[in-house]
Protein backbone atom coordinates (compact mmCIF):
# COMPACT_ATOMS: atom_id res chain seq x y z
CA UNK A 1 0.00 0.00 0.00
CA UNK A 2 3.20 2.53 0.82
CA UNK A 3 4.54 1.71 -2.57
CA UNK A 4 1.64 2.48 -4.68
CA UNK A 5 0.88 5.65 -2.22
CA UNK A 6 4.37 6.86 -3.16
CA UNK A 7 4.33 6.23 -7.09
CA UNK A 8 1.87 8.66 -7.94
CA UNK A 9 3.50 11.53 -6.63
CA UNK A 10 6.80 11.34 -8.34
CA UNK A 11 4.56 10.42 -11.61
CA UNK A 12 2.95 13.45 -10.91
CA UNK A 13 5.88 15.57 -10.07
CA UNK A 14 7.38 14.37 -13.38
CA UNK A 15 4.49 15.33 -15.51
CA UNK A 16 4.33 19.00 -13.58
CA UNK A 17 7.84 19.21 -14.63
CA UNK A 18 7.36 17.80 -18.35
CA UNK A 19 4.84 20.87 -18.83
CA UNK A 20 6.44 23.47 -17.42
CA UNK A 21 9.85 22.32 -19.22
CA UNK A 22 7.09 22.57 -22.28
CA UNK A 23 5.95 25.98 -21.53
CA UNK A 24 9.37 27.38 -20.88
CA UNK A 25 10.38 26.40 -23.97
CA UNK A 26 7.37 26.69 -26.24
CA UNK A 27 7.61 30.65 -25.04
CA UNK A 28 11.02 30.61 -25.99
CA UNK A 29 10.82 29.18 -29.18
CA UNK A 30 7.93 31.83 -30.02
CA UNK A 31 9.01 35.27 -28.51
CA UNK A 32 12.27 34.81 -27.85
CA UNK A 33 13.86 32.98 -31.17
CA UNK A 34 10.72 32.97 -33.72
CA UNK A 35 9.16 36.51 -33.10
CA UNK A 36 12.16 38.38 -33.78
CA UNK A 37 12.41 36.90 -37.40
CA UNK A 38 8.98 37.85 -38.19
CA UNK A 39 8.86 41.37 -37.11
CA UNK A 40 12.20 41.93 -38.63
CA UNK A 41 14.56 42.85 -35.64
CA UNK A 42 17.78 43.69 -36.66
CA UNK A 43 19.99 41.23 -35.66
CA UNK A 44 18.17 38.61 -37.34
CA UNK A 45 17.90 40.30 -40.48
CA UNK A 46 21.28 40.67 -40.44
CA UNK A 47 22.27 37.19 -39.90
CA UNK A 48 19.86 35.63 -42.39
CA UNK A 49 21.62 38.77 -45.04
CA UNK A 50 24.90 37.72 -44.04
CA UNK A 51 24.31 33.76 -45.19
CA UNK A 52 22.51 34.55 -48.38
CA UNK A 53 18.77 33.59 -47.58
CA UNK A 54 16.25 36.09 -48.42
CA UNK A 55 13.36 37.46 -46.33
CA UNK A 56 11.91 34.52 -47.39
CA UNK A 57 13.74 32.08 -45.42
CA UNK A 58 13.62 33.96 -42.41
CA UNK A 59 10.18 34.30 -42.62
CA UNK A 60 9.77 30.50 -42.90
CA UNK A 61 12.06 29.75 -40.04
CA UNK A 62 10.07 32.59 -37.18
CA UNK A 63 6.80 30.78 -38.67
CA UNK A 64 8.15 27.38 -38.04
CA UNK A 65 9.61 28.64 -34.28
CA UNK A 66 6.74 30.24 -33.64
CA UNK A 67 4.40 27.46 -34.34
CA UNK A 68 6.56 24.11 -32.52
CA UNK A 69 6.61 26.93 -29.73
CA UNK A 70 3.24 27.40 -29.64
CA UNK A 71 2.54 23.17 -30.68
CA UNK A 72 4.84 22.63 -27.30
CA UNK A 73 2.62 24.62 -25.21
CA UNK A 74 -1.24 22.46 -26.63
CA UNK A 75 -1.22 18.87 -24.87
CA UNK A 76 -2.19 17.32 -27.69
CA UNK A 77 0.28 18.70 -29.95
CA UNK A 78 3.20 18.82 -27.62
CA UNK A 79 5.42 15.48 -28.85
CA UNK A 80 4.70 16.25 -32.54
CA UNK A 81 6.04 20.19 -32.17
CA UNK A 82 9.07 18.65 -29.95
CA UNK A 83 10.12 16.36 -32.72
CA UNK A 84 9.38 18.73 -35.64
CA UNK A 85 11.31 20.85 -33.55
CA UNK A 86 14.29 18.37 -33.11
CA UNK A 87 14.75 18.40 -36.74
CA UNK A 88 14.74 21.82 -37.30
CA UNK A 89 17.59 22.39 -34.05
CA UNK A 90 19.32 19.91 -36.41
CA UNK A 91 19.14 22.16 -39.49
CA UNK A 92 20.19 25.15 -37.07
CA UNK A 93 22.87 23.28 -35.80
CA UNK A 94 24.40 21.94 -39.48
CA UNK A 95 23.41 25.65 -40.64
CA UNK A 96 25.80 27.06 -37.91
CA UNK A 97 28.82 25.11 -38.64
CA UNK A 98 28.30 24.51 -42.65
CA UNK A 99 26.86 27.48 -43.91
CA UNK A 100 27.68 30.78 -41.08
CA UNK A 101 30.92 28.66 -40.19
CA UNK A 102 30.36 29.80 -36.34
CA UNK A 103 30.91 26.33 -34.85
CA UNK A 104 31.00 28.25 -30.91
CA UNK A 105 27.78 29.02 -31.51
CA UNK A 106 26.41 25.30 -32.35
CA UNK A 107 25.71 24.31 -28.29
CA UNK A 108 22.74 26.14 -28.29
CA UNK A 109 20.46 24.24 -31.15
CA UNK A 110 22.25 21.14 -29.80
CA UNK A 111 21.13 21.81 -25.90
CA UNK A 112 17.66 22.94 -27.26
CA UNK A 113 17.60 19.90 -29.78
CA UNK A 114 18.31 17.57 -27.15
CA UNK A 115 15.62 18.80 -24.79
CA UNK A 116 12.76 18.57 -27.68
CA UNK A 117 14.01 15.04 -28.40
CA UNK A 118 13.53 14.51 -24.20
CA UNK A 119 9.61 15.31 -24.93
CA UNK A 120 9.36 13.79 -27.88
CA UNK A 121 10.48 10.55 -26.18
CA UNK A 122 8.25 10.58 -23.23
CA UNK A 123 5.19 11.87 -25.54
CA UNK A 124 5.64 9.31 -28.36
CA UNK A 125 2.78 7.13 -27.61
CA UNK A 126 0.53 10.62 -28.24
CA UNK A 127 2.54 11.01 -31.25
CA UNK A 128 1.83 7.73 -32.54
CA UNK A 129 -1.95 8.63 -31.16
CA UNK A 130 -2.15 11.37 -33.27
CA UNK A 131 -1.41 9.86 -36.71
CA UNK A 132 -3.86 6.37 -35.55
CA UNK A 133 -6.81 9.44 -35.96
Amino acid sequence: MIAAGTAAPARSKGRIALYVLQVVLGLFMAVASGAPKLFGEATAVQTFDAIGAGDWFRYVIGALEVAGGIGLMVPVLAGLAAACLVALMIGAALFQVFVIGMAEYVYTPIILGVLFALIAWVRRHEIAALFRR
